[in-house]
C-alpha cells in the first residue's frame, strides 16, 4: 500500500508545480486550501441557451486502467439544492513510464491535486475599498495617479454613439434597440480620485495609435470592448474589415493612419481541446502548461496587447500538467480528482504570460485588463437570476468579495511575477484595473434586452456582456490614458500637446 501523503507535503508538490515554469521563486502558495469546487454561479458566456454545467459522456482519464474507469451519475453544481458536497475518494494518478520521460528529455514533475471537501462559510469581515487598492499598488504605476481608484459620477452629455450610429454592436449587446426603457445607465462616466479622466476622443486616440496596431486577447468581453473602441472612432472613421476568417477571430484596419485592430478568440489563454467538436457546450481540455499558439504566434508584431479572461474558466473543464490529467472542474469521473476554478485560472494566467515573456521578438505593451463581475441577483444565472437596477452602487454599497476577489487577486499576483521576469528583457506589463470600475456598474448589463421576447424560449438574462453604447466606453476613456502614459515613457513629451483634429 502507498503511503499517504500528508496535507502540507501536498501543498509544496502543488507549489512546486504550479512555480515550475517561472523563472521567479513566489511564496508559498497558502491559498491552495481554498482550490476546491465550490459551487459558484455560472454565468452566460456565447452560449445563452445552454446551462454550463451539462453532462458529459463518462471517459477513460489517461493513464488509468480499465479497472478504474466507474460509471458515475453526473449531477450539475447549479442543480444541487441543499446537498452537501461529498469528500471524493482520491487515487493516486499512475506516472509516466520512466524510461519514456528520460528519452523525451521533458521534465514531469509530481503532482496531486487537493481532495474536495465542503466549502465553509466564510465569516470574515468583507475587505474594505483600501484593502482592495492595496493589492494593487505593487502593480500599478507609482509615478502616476490611480486611474482606477474613483467612483460614477453623472454625465449629462453621453452617450457618444447609438445603435443607429455604429454597426458594430453585436445584437445581444444591442439594448437600446430590443427596447430597454430606461436611458440613465447611458449617463455617467468615471472620475478618479487624484486626477482628471477625460472623455475618449477619437481623433486624439487615432493621432496616438498612428502606425500602431492593437491586439485584444480574451473571450467575449473582449470582443464587448473593441467593438465598443470601434463605435467610438465611428464618430471620425470606420475600420476596413481584412479578415482572413468568419469565426470569432478578426482584424480590422485604418488605412489613413496605418492603424489595425485584432481579435484573438482565446477564452482560456492556454491551449485547448473540445470534447465534442461540434457541441462548444461540453467541457475543454484545457492543458494548463502549454501555449495557445494561435495568439502567442501572432502577437510578436503587435505594439499593445490586450490580454483578459474570466467566465469560461465557471465552465466544466478538464485539467492537464504535462500532459497529465491531474483534475477537473463539474466533471462526472469520480477517479479525478475535483478542483475549483482558482486552479485553472492562475495556472492559464501563468502561462500565457510566460509565454509573451518568451517571445524574441515582441516589444510591445501587455495590458492585463482585469476580471469584470457579473451581477446577478435573486437567482443563479440559469435559475431566474437578472440584474434590473438602473443606477451604477456607489463606493461604500458595494465590496469585492467571494469568486469576484479571488480572481482578481489571482490576476495581480501573476501580474507581478510577469512583470519581474519582463524587466530581464524589456517588456513591459502594465495594470488596466476595470474590476473596480465595473463592479459598481450592475446597471449596464444586456438582461432581458439582448433579444425580442419569445414566450415559447426560455432564456437566460444576461448579466455577463455589456450594453453598447454603455459602461464600458470608459474602458477607452483608460485606453488613452494608459497608451499616454507609455507614449510620454518613450518619447519624454507631453502628449497632451498633440493638435488634435476637428471632429467629423
Amino acid at each position: 500500500m502507498e503511503k499517504k501523503i500528508e496535507d502540507k507535503d501536498e501543498k509544496a508538490k502543488i507549489s512546486e508545480v504550479i512555480s515550475s515554469n517561472s523563472e521567479d521563486i513566489i511564496q508559498p502558495l497558502d491559498h491552495l486550501d481554498n482550490d476546491l469546487q465550490v459551487n459558484h454561479p455560472c454565468p452566460v458566456e456565447d452560449v445563452p441557451t445552454q446551462p454550463c454545467n451539462v453532462p458529459i459522456k463518462e471517459e477513460k482519464p489517461e493513464n488509468l486502467p480499465e479497472k478504474d474507469v466507474k460509471s458515475t451519475k453526473f449531477v450539475a453544481k447549479s442543480d444541487e439544492t441543499d446537498k452537501k458536497v461529498l469528500t471524493e475518494p482520491r487515487k493516486k494518478l499512475e506516472r509516466h513510464d520512466q524510461r519514456a520521460r528520460k528519452k523525451s528529455g521533458h521534465r514531469q514533475h509530481d503532482f496531486t491535486v487537493p481532495k474536495a471537501v465542503p466549502q465553509k462559510a466564510d465569516k470574515k469581515k468583507p475587505p474594505s475599498d483600501s484593502n482592495i487598492r492595496s493589492l494593487s499598488s505593487e502593480v500599478s504605476d507609482s509615478e502616476y495617479c490611480n486611474l482606477f481608484s474613483g467612483e460614477w459620477v453623472k454625465n449629462p452629455e453621453g452617450p457618444y454613439y447609438t445603435n443607429d450610429t455604429c454597426y458594430a454592436i453585436q445584437q445581444h449587446q444591442n439594448c437600446l434597440k430590443f427596447g430597454r426603457p430606461d436611458t440613465d445607465f447611458l449617463k455617467w462616466m468615471w472620475k478618479p480620485d487624484a486626477c482628471e479622466l477625460p472623455i475618449f476622443d477619437p481623433s486624439q486616440f487615432l493621432e496616438l495609435v498612428k502606425g500602431k496596431s492593437l491586439a485584444f486577447v480574451g473571450d467575449s468581453v473582449a470582443r464587448n470592448h473593441m467593438q465598443s473602441l470601434i463605435c467610438l472612432l465611428s464618430r471620425v472613421i470606420y475600420p476596413e474589415d481584412i479578415s482572413e476568417t468568419q469565426d470569432e477571430n478578426r482584424r480590422w484596419i485604418y488605412k489613413d493612419y496605418d492603424f489595425n485592430i485584432s481579435m484573438f478568440w482565446a477564452p482560456y489563454l492556454v491551449r485547448t481541446e473540445k470534447t465534442d467538436p461540434n457541441d462548444v457546450t461540453q467541457p475543454f481540455h484545457l492543458y494548463l502548461d502549454e501555449f495557445d499558439e494561435f495568439w502567442t504566434n501572432q502577437i510578436h508584431d503587435f505594439d499593445y496587447v490586450i490580454i483578459s479572461a474570466g467566465h469560461w474558466f465557471f465552465r466544466p473543464t478538464m485539467f492537464y500538467l504535462n500532459r497529465r490529467l491531474v483534475g477537473c472542474l463539474y466533471c462526472p469521473q469520480s477517479n479525478v480528482s475535483h478542483v475549483n476554478s482558482y486552479f485553472s485560472y492562475r495556472r492559464a494566467f501563468r502561462t500565457a504570460f510566460r509565454a509573451i515573456n518568451n517571445l524574441e521578438n515582441y516589444k510591445g505593451v501587455t495590458f492585463l485588463r482585469t476580471f469584470a463581475p457579473s451581477h446577478f441577483e435573486n437567482g443563479p444565472w440559469d435559475k431566474g437570476g437578472d440584474c434590473v437596477r438602473t443606477k451604477p452602487f456607489k463606493r461604500n454599497e458595494k465590496v469585492l468579495e467571494d469568486y469576484n476577489l479571488e480572481f482578481y487577486k489571482i490576476q495581480l499576483d501573476e501580474l507581478k511575477i510577469a512583470q519581474r521576469a519582463g524587466r530581464r528583457t524589456g517588456l513591459k506589463f502594465r495594470l488596466f484595473d476595470a474590476t473596480q470600475p465595473m463592479l459598481l456598474r450592475p446597471d449596464g448589463h444586456p438582461s432581458k434586452y439582448g433579444r425580442w421576447p419569445n414566450p415559447n424560449v426560455t432564456v437566460p438574462d444576461d448579466c455577463v456582456h455589456w450594453c453598447l453604447p454603455g459602461p464600458i466606453d470608459a474602458w477607452n476613456d483608460f485606453l488613452v490614458e494608459l497608451l499616454k502614459r507609455e507614449i510620454k515613457r518613450m518619447r519624454h513629451f507631453d502628449v497632451n500637446e498633440i493638435e488634435l483634429l476637428p471632429l467629423k
